[in-house]
């Protein structure tokens, strides 16, 4: 009988030992641990300051609404986005040398309020504003796009467009000369449409326009659209104020002789 019970005994301790071995060899396998490839994204911030000074509502204002970047050259892109509303956002001849989006507003909201407490008769509130957005996206290419108004006393106040274009996979900034190998065939096409767009014929400025030179030149700000280029003269870069922006649309079957790598796509963001 004793033999029997030793048996049964180690029986059960061989199967005991089994089941501990398969649940300590069992691994789950999840996908938390495996990374995923880092991906250029985007996501606006908002900054805004007030003044408190002034006699009556609106008061001297600004509003920074921009995207930020995250990724791979996030700080490239975020970096050229801030130097180019820091020289939007002044008052002055030379835009103040600010460290973040916070002291761009203070210095633009300080200066309105030093005149006014010089002259407290002449208030007049001042406003800027700036609105930033992706306006094209694909793998090689990312435009970034401001529409940006400023008053700071006189008779108007100035806005316009300004494009800022980077290389997707490194945040590289990209001149507008840089879109083209043949620029100066680029220039030839786009004087064509032109001219045909707005019915010019002759001298380039014979309608009114001012041209340096009176020669046809490229605009400081070229869009990278679904579409094509969109080449934007803001208000007064080649126009008298009332007659606001001029563009012209190339596409991208137009510009293919001319364009140098990276090049969009029509399928765009």
């Amino acid at each position: 009988m004793t033999r029997y019970i030793a048996l049964l005994a180690l029986i059960l301790t061989l199967a005991s030992c089994k089941k501990d071995k398969d649940e300590t060899t069992e691994i789950p396998v999840t996908t938390d641990t495996i990374a995923e490839p880092a991906v250029l994204s985007f996501d606006n911030k908002i900054y805004e300051k007030k003044s408190t000074l002034g006699k009556k509502e609106p008061r001297t204002s600004v509003s920074i609404d921009v995207p930020e970047a995250v990724g791979p050259g996030a700080d490239s892109i975020n970096n050229k986005i801030f130097r180019t509303v820091r020289e939007i956002v002044h008052f002055g001849e030379r835009p103040a040398d600010a460290k973040s989006y916070s002291e761009v507003m203070a210095s633009f909201v300080g200066a309105y309020e030093e005149l006014t407490k010089k002259y407290p008769d002449e208030d007049i509130a001042w406003e800027a504003k700036v609105d930033g957005n992706i306006a094209y996206q694909n793998d090689s290419i990312v435009n970034v796009k401001l529409t940006h108004y400023v008053f700071a006393g006189g008779a108007h106040g100035y806005g316009a467009d300004t494009s800022l274009l980077f290389d997707a996979k490194t945040g590289r900034s990209i001149k507008p000369d840089d879109l083209f190998k043949d620029k100066k065939g680029f220039t030839a096409l786009a004087e064509k449409k032109f001219r045909a767009k707005y019915n010019i014929k002759g001298n380039i400025n014979s309608t009114g326009l001012f041209f340096l030179d009176e020669k046809f030149a490229l605009p400081n700000n070229i869009f990278v659209t679904d579409k094509g280029y969109l080449l934007q003269y803001n208000t007064d870069e080649v126009a008298a104020h009332a007659e606001g922006q001029k563009d012209v649309l190339i596409t991208y079957n137009e510009a293919k002789p001319f364009q140098a790598p990276p090049q969009p796509s029509p399928r765009g963001r």
